[in-house]
């Protein structure tokens, strides 16, 4: 049998502990008020100058904002700028400066699978509730809440996925490693149950933004309003391709990301690649399609590569091999 080392324990309790009275004063909570009722999610402190990160999507439709800190202290807040595509916020407070307590930032692309992170947030309107887990996984790709104009969803890349509990409430909160870096901002989960009030139910499958996605963008937000990312205007994928599939495409190559559809006119048509157009024995997957199996020289397993890459390294008009 397993004896657990009192001295481990103990370790272990005091960094988990100093994590959280560290960090928490610079976790807040994010009140909206909107036509479709009151509404709360997370956020935390990002500079001295009264800059509030979260999610796109707690504060969308928001008339009013309230942004509360773990001090008790509840103060108004603005919109200063929105990202759609990695669904993240700015808020702006005025308060003095010894309620502001920023979050140091840590680098996401450090990050191992397997490795412990917290989320501390506002779950279920929970305040100050801090969650463990592990890094399950790296790269991942949610659709972003922007649509092209057919009303498909752009790509969102560079995505963390962790089995740390993150529940409704929890969005726009910070992933912390136990540094007391900030490594994602929690926005979404996958779950395939509902509570009795129709909220989904934490299914051990997180995401979050990356940290690295949010040092890129926000200085922009912040100075300009807007960030704009780099298109390739191509479809494939969000999942590896199976066995079955690869061949009913006509492929020996088995992983790389599939050229599901090319956007007319887009960057990607006008550098010649090309889609699937031939019907396979599947139904819905076309044959004929290029396979991106490498970009920059970095190879490209599935889509969640090509777009992580390209998002994190290249601007508009950049090329890319």
């Amino acid at each position: 049998s397993a004896v657990a080392n009192s001295d481990d324990i103990a370790t272990t309790d005091l960094i988990l502990t100093n994590l959280y009275e560290q960090a928490n004063p610079g976790v807040v909570t994010v009140v909206t008020l909107s036509s479709a009722g009151e509404g709360s999610g997370s956020g935390f402190v990002y500079d001295q100058e009264g800059h509030i990160i979260t999610n796109f999507h707690v504060v969308e439709g928001a008339s009013t904002l309230e942004v509360d800190f773990a001090s008790g202290l509840k103060v108004e807040g603005t919109v200063v700028a929105t990202d759609l595509d990695s669904d993240i916020a700015v808020i702006q407070v005025d308060v003095a400066p010894e309620y502001l307590y920023p979050l140091p930032l840590g680098d996401s692309d450090q990050l191992k699978v397997g490795q412990i992170v917290v989320a501390i947030g506002n779950p279920y309107r929970l305040t100050s509730t801090m969650t463990m887990g592990i890094i399950s996984a790296k790269g991942r790709v949610l659709d972003s809440i922007r649509t092209a104009s057919d009303n498909t969803p752009f790509s969102a890349g560079d995505v963390i996925q962790t089995d740390a509990a993150i529940n409704p409430g929890n969005s726009g909160g910070p992933l912390l490693n136990l540094n007391g870096e900030v490594v994602g901002i929690n926005r979404a989960i996958r779950s395939s149950g509902m509570t009795l009030d129709g909220e989904p139910v934490n299914s051990g499958i997180g995401f979050a933004v990356s940290i690295n996605i949010v040092k890129q963008v926000v200085p922009y937000l912040i100075r300009d309003g807007k960030y704009d990312y780099p298109y390739l205007g191509i479809s494939s994928s969000s999942r590896d391709l199976t066995l079955n599939e690869w061949k009913a495409i006509g492929s020996t190559q088995t992983s790389g990301a599939y050229v599901i559809e090319v956007t007319p006119g887009g960057p990607a048509e006008k550098a010649g690649l090309i889609a699937g157009t031939k019907p396979t024995s599947i139904q819905g997957l076309y044959s004929g399609g290029d396979i991106i199996i490498a970009v920059d020289g970095n190879p490209v397993n599935v889509y969640g590569d090509l777009i992580s890459y390209i998002f994190k390294n290249k601007l508009p008009g950049d090329e890319i091999t």
